[in-house]
């Protein structure tokens, strides 16, 4: 009895001090930050999901409020949390070139060569060939794709409202989401069983699992062993669907100007290419092979669909709440749509309250909420005594940020003139972090503000909505879904316009 009481002592003993061994990093360096605990870190509250993991990072953000730095620990590695926006500024901007990959890699045949995720010498090229998809040109032609979009989603709020106006938010801009990055991407109507085929997908994109914090114990693990953030279902049915799209097109562009088109035609030159950056540099180049192509298409849907249903969500929540600045806004519409025949790019442009309550709905928000980068090599941080080491990773919390009295006084209160062009003149660069900041910034964020504004333009000329029974007063974050949605939805009614 004695032996085993000594050996499970020794064996508690020696897996105490492995988990917290790397726990003197930070204070040996003299840099602040939350005492961790063992195994899990400062992640304790998210790895056993009672909190969102983006509101870990935030509460850790304003613990802090006098650092431009904190030393944190996600599992047992160390990692530095940047506060600071000139130190931002200097890491994510200026000096890019030295973290320029993000902060987890996993299997390129299990999507891990998508745009997001690639490798920094993989996505130059990537970026570089798929930023043509996104200039006013193509904008403009997927315009008219997402106004049928928006024509259909209209016939949709009038059946589902006319016996119950209370309605989930999130579950209604999906279905637009859902359709309209379908039509502009792909080509492709959705039909019920592939509406219900994305449900699925979406539960298992969309809920966190332990594959993140494995891979933040032992960074470098997934690729190392060649896995994925995801199961192959989901690999399957994006490869099956770009498959089935390009028979569809006979492998050839048919001039649509669209995601699929810009696939095709680069298909055909089988590897491409990056930009020289210098006359030194070799060119970069990478091959477009079957599973490359599936991780573009999985990235531009899953990002576009999701992260917009959830800001038309909020958007529409604070519509509700604040009554005047809905009436300001609907005031704006019927203004501008008046002078034209038809919904179009120029008409968009002149609804600028629009884009105010856009933008104050994502600095409220922000759903690419996590920014990571990893250090190519040794990086002192300008005027500080603080170094960050090769292969660390550094976060940015912009949820944070958005909520930082400093940058945004009274940050919980919803008001849209914070986005006037003066306001936005005045504030720093790197204080408003919805889509990133730097060159690896979100490549679509004109698509996702157009989709947006396209959808609020359609709802708002024929709906309004109010507050229902079941409108929350506060939000509880679900701590399972990887962006910050409440856990019980967002309800709202949805009232017919007396016009």
């Amino acid at each position: 009895m004695i032996y085993t009481l000594v050996s499970v002592a020794t064996l508690f003993t020696v897996l105490y001090f492995y988990f917290t061994r790397t726990f003197d990093y930070w204070k040996k360096r003299i840099v602040a930050g939350p005492k961790p605990l063992p195994f899990f870190g400062n992640l304790k509250d998210s790895f056993l999901r009672r909190k969102s993991i983006i509101m870990v990072y935030s509460s850790i953000y304003e613990t802090f409020p006098n650092e431009k730095v904190v030393g944190i620990y996600r599992m047992t590695t160390p990692c530095l949390l940047l506060r600071d926006l000139d130190v931002i500024k200097n890491v994510m901007i200026k000096d890019f070139e030295l973290f320029a990959d993000r902060g987890i890699e996993f299997s390129d045949e299990g999507l891990g060569v998508n745009l997001f995720h690639a490798d920094g010498d993989r996505w130059r090229v990537l970026r570089n060939r798929f930023t043509p998809l996104f200039t006013s040109g193509k904008l403009k032609n997927m315009l008219i794709l997402m106004s049928e979009c928006g024509d259909k989603f209209l016939n949709y709020l009038e059946d589902i409202c006319q016996n119950q106006p209370e309605q989930s938010m999130h579950l209604v801009f999906q279905h637009y989401t859902m359709s309209s990055i379908a039509a502009c991407a792909f080509g492709v109507d959705i039909d019920k069983d592939m509406e219900k085929t994305l449900e699925k997908i979406d539960k298992l994109v969309f809920s966190v699992n332990y594959g993140i914090e494995l891979d933040m114990m032992y960074p470098g693990i997934l690729k190392k062993f060649n896995s994925s953030l995801f199961p192959n279902y989901v690999t399957k049915f994006f490869e099956n669907l770009t498959k089935n799209v390009i028979e569809q097109r006979r492998g050839m562009p048919l001039n649509r100007k669209d995601f699929i088109d810009l696939i095709l035609e680069l298909r055909q030159k089988k590897i491409i290419e990056g930009a020289k950056r210098s006359e030194t540099e070799d060119i970069k180049v990478v091959e477009l092979t079957d599973s490359i192509i599936a991780a573009q298409t999985f990235v531009f849907y899953v990002a576009g669909y999701e992260t917009g249903a959830s800001v038309l969500s909020y958007l529409f929540y604070e519509l509700a709440k604040n009554p005047d600045i809905q009436d300001k806004l609907i005031a704006e519409i019927d203004n501008v749509l008046k002078d034209f025949d038809e919904l179009n790019y120029e008409c968009l442009s002149k609804m600028t309250y629009m884009g105010q309550v856009l933008d104050e709905t994502l600095r409220k928000y922000p759903m690419g909420d996590l920014l990571l980068r990893n250090a190519k090599t040794d990086y002192t941080i300008p005027d500080t005594n603080v170094t960050i080491e090769q292969r660390q990773t550094i976060i940015v919390s912009a949820w944070g940020i958005h909520h930082d009295p400093k940058h945004y006084p009274d940050p919980d209160t919803f008001d849209p003139e914070r986005f006037n062009p003066e306001n936005v003149k005045n504030r720093h660069s790197c204080a408003y972090l919805a889509f990133g900041v730097g060159p690896r910034n979100c490549l679509g964020i004109r698509f996702a503000k157009l989709q947006s504004r396209v959808c609020i333009v359609k709802f708002l000329s024929k709906f309004r909505v109010e507050i229902s029974k079941k409108t929350p007063s506060t939000f509880k974050y679900d701590a399972m879904r990887l962006f910050a949605f409440p856990v019980d939805g967002i309800y709202l009614n949805i009232v017919r316009r007396q016009v």
